[in-house]
């Protein structure tokens, strides 16, 4: 201690811990204070110095480390509701900010893996012995127990997860825990293939719907993810007893069950397992390689079986559109539906076949045919899924078997399409009945919100659906290569309809006529067009004469002649039927002839009179009727004007007064006597026309209408006129045919017979593919003709 002489208050102690006097300061009187002149040694005192302290960091550390020691004890024994929580935080902090850190971290994964390999792990092996669910189950137990511990022991840890181990780049807490569970218990030998056998044999009893634990199933995939191994050990052990059982079940499935089955059986089989990978939240990857699987051996590994042509027939057959959408639906998985081509097409060209040749049902053909188009239609655009492919193969199909030909009865021995005839037919039935002659099978739904209260709006329904009905019909049309079967009952039908006033409506003849302009070209129906405008004429004409008549002050009396004048170059040819005209009927066509020629000269009229028709009156005891007749039924009606009641025609009388063919008078008094409506009766009573019998008036005739139709019969086509229409257009085609030929020598000169016999294919496929038999009688007829001439070689020249 420093001594001073110092004889001032207080011993000469000097306070060090009070304020520092103002020295060298003067008071405002002048007087300095503070400054002692130095008089000798003088005693320093320090208040409040400490001594040293005997405190070792070491021993400090040692014993909170024991202390932390304990308190992982009771955590990993499962005491650790007793612990202050907070009280083991600051421990953990005051050693880590004293720099023990590191050792801390240290320690305490040594106690981590002491637990773990000295409790937890032999506890575990104890048990391997058991099934594998068994042994899930108790390394899920310890997963769930060591997460629970990990919990609370970063709690306690938790400033130096924080502090040392986040800011130093090392692993955090948390991710050290899961690693030591992973490498020490999971990866075990005993354990780790048990363990995930066991979460694989839990999903295999979920597939066979077997009762199984779905949260084990779930926790021990959500273990798998947190340890990291989901990729590297489940997954692949997962995809390899998946394989397994897909491809058993496919090979089972497809042996014992129809294809329809089987694709509703792999359908849920690929949903289920959809919402299974959904369910237990297993990774995208293997969500999508399960569904690899399933299409290779559900799908890529049974294409024949899929695709085989009995089993696609049957569900057409059926018209099994859920089924058939299901299919291509699982072909479609993997961009095949398109191979379903083949058997498809094969089944509309079968099916179409037999009904174009099915003799027994020609007259539904084209209703036939309709509702198999409409049908496909819907299964194209719906099951199908407007697959471009199948689309294709379905036009393919249709033009396939629409020009299918064979020389039969139903085409009197001709190579003509019988098809092209009927088409014809089903549209004469439309233009004549309008929506009344559509097929219920084919009548289109009128649309929500029509008023059908207005007549009009009716009217306008009706005719879209007559157009709609064409344009269906046209659509089948298109398919026809030779148009001129078709061309040929069309225009007799539709003379018919003109000449009787049968059309039921001039808007659709108009209509189909405007369609087929479009379709085949202006050629096609240049001489339907005359034909409509001969009608047009025709009624200006008759206007003229009633005029001139009129003028003339002449009186028509009971006969009121009307005259269609007709082009023969564009109509229909007719054969001349011999008949004896009544005389006053004869007067009438004798005047107008004079009148037409008066103002046409150098025009011939040939009147075709089994084309006319007629009304007439006729009296019966229930009252007065008109008949609407034919010219034929008219004048054998007339033979019995006046005979007394009782009295009797015989048949070999009718027809020697009436002069008519047998075979025309027997079809008119069979459409007089044995109809259902009939004027006449037949004595003996029979629906065949015999030599010998005898007709008389039906006295008793009665029916509802006043005016009553009869001449139905005269719009039935004859056997005889459905032969010649057949014989005309076959003569067409070889006249055709020959002038091809002609054509192609002439500008050839020379040439072998293949070529020539192709490119008269080509020059004729525009109106049907002929024949090559055909091709080489009209080269032989050709030759006789001396056209053209064969050399050696089977050469052919061309003599001009």
């Amino acid at each position: 201690m420093y001594s001073f002489t110092n004889k001032q208050a207080n011993g000469g102690v000097v306070d060090l811990t009070a304020s520092p006097s103002r020295n060298g300061l003067r008071r405002p009187n002048g007087i300095r204070n503070g400054i002692n002149p130095h008089q000798g040694a003088k005693k320093l005192v320090v208040k409040n110095l400490k001594p040293q302290s005997d405190w070792n960091p070491e021993k400090y550390f040692e014993d909170t480390w024991k202390r932390l020691d304990l308190a992982l004890d009771k955590v990993l024994d499962g005491q650790h509701k007793s612990l202050s929580m907070e009280d083991l935080y600051r421990c953990c902090e005051n050693l880590c900010r004293q720099g023990k850190a590191s050792s801390v971290n240290s320690r305490l994964n040594e106690r981590c893996v002491k637990h773990l390999k000295g409790t937890v792990l032999p506890s575990l092996k104890g048990r391997s012995s058991q099934d594998e669910v068994s042994v899930l189950q108790a390394v899920l137990t310890a997963w769930s127990t060591w997460s629970a511990q990990v919990t609370i022991i970063r709690c306690i840890f938790y400033y130096m997860d924080r502090a040392y181990l986040l800011s130093n780049s090392k692993t955090n807490l948390h991710d050290v825990c899961v690693t030591l569970y992973r490498d020490l218990i999971f990866q075990d030998p005993a354990l780790k293939a048990k363990t995930v056998d066991g979460a694989c044999e839990l999903i295999s009893r979920d597939r066979k719907e077997q009762t199984v634990d779905r949260s084990t199933l779930r926790d021990a995939i959500n273990m798998f993810h947190e340890l990291q191994v989901y990729t590297s050990t489940f997954e692949p052990r997962l995809l390899a007893i998946s394989q397994k059982y897909i491809a058993t079940w496919a090979e089972t499935t497809s042996q014992e069950r129809e294809v329809s089955d089987y694709v509703d059986d792999a359908v849920g089989l690929m949903k289920r397992e959809g919402e299974r990978c959904d369910f237990f939240a297993l990774d995208t990857s293997t969500r999508r390689d399960i569904m690899t699987l399933l299409e290779d051996h559900t799908i890529d590994l049974r294409i024949e079986y899929l695709t085989e042509y009995p089993p696609l027939k049957t569900l057409l057959d059926k018209n099994s559109t859920p089924s058939l959408e299901r299919l291509y639906g699982l072909l479609n998985r993997r961009k095949k539906g398109k191979i379903l081509k083949a058997p498809f097409a094969k089944w509309v060209e079968e099916t179409g076949t037999e009904i174009i040749f099915d003799d027994k049902a020609s007259e539904d053909m084209v209703v036939r045919l309709l509702s198999l188009k409409r049908r496909l239609d819907s299964i194209w655009k719906s099951p199908f899924q407007r697959d471009e492919d199948l689309g294709h193969g379905l036009r393919e199909a249709f033009d396939k078997f629409m020009n299918k030909t064979k020389k039969g009865e139903s085409t009197w021995g001709t190579d003509n399409s019988k098809i092209g005839e009927m088409i014809a037919k089903y549209v004469d039935i439309l233009l004549r009945g309008g929506s009344k002659a559509i097929p219920t099978e084919l009548t289109v739904s009128k649309r929500d919100g029509g008023n059908d209260d207005e007549e009009d709006d009716a009217g306008l329904d009706e005719d879209a659906e007559v157009n709609a009905q064409l344009d269906q019909v046209l659509d089948l049309f298109r398919f026809i290569h030779g148009k001129a079967v078709f061309e040929a009952f069309y225009k007799k039908d539709l003379a018919k309809r003109l000449l009787m006033g049968r059309s039921a409506s001039a808007d659709a003849e108009r209509s189909m006529l405007t369609r087929l302009k479009t379709e085949c070209g202006a050629g096609f129906t240049q001489n339907l067009e005359q034909m409509f405008k001969d009608v047009e004429l025709g009624r200006e004409e008759m206007a003229g004469y009633k005029d001139r008549l009129e003028e003339m002050q002449k009186k028509s009396g009971a006969l009121d002649l009307s005259v269609n004048v007709l082009s023969a170059a564009a109509w229909p040819s007719y054969p001349d039927v011999p008949v004896v005209i009544p005389a006053d009927v004869n007067t009438a066509i004798e005047d107008f002839e004079r009148y037409y020629k008066s103002k046409h000269s150098g025009r011939k009229l040939s009147w075709k009179h089994a084309l006319a028709h007629c009304q007439m009156k006729a009296k019966f005891a229930k009252g007065t009727k008109e008949f609407v007749v034919s010219s034929f039924q008219a004048i054998i009606l007339l033979l019995f004007n006046g005979l007394p009641e009782g009295e009797r025609l015989s048949y070999e009388h009718i027809m020697d007064v009436t002069k008519l063919p047998e075979a025309e008078v027997k079809r008119t008094l069979q459409s007089l006597a044995c109809a259902k409506l009939r004027p006449l009766t037949k004595q003996p009573v029979g629906k065949d026309i015999n030599a010998g019998d005898t007709f008389a008036v039906n006295h008793s005739f009665n029916h509802p209408r006043y005016r009553v139709r009869i001449n139905q019969v005269q719009l039935k086509e004859t056997k005889q006129e459905n032969k010649e229409t057949h014989e005309r257009v076959a003569e067409d085609r070889n006249f055709e045919c020959q002038a091809a030929i002609v054509r192609i020598m002439k500008s050839r000169k020379t040439i072998g017979h293949s070529e020539l016999v192709a490119e008269v294919i080509t020059a004729t496929r525009s109106r049907g593919v002929l024949a090559v038999a055909d091709i080489k009688k009209n080269i032989d007829r050709l030759i006789e003709k001396d056209y053209m001439e064969r050399e050696d070689g089977n050469m052919y020249n061309y003599v001009a």
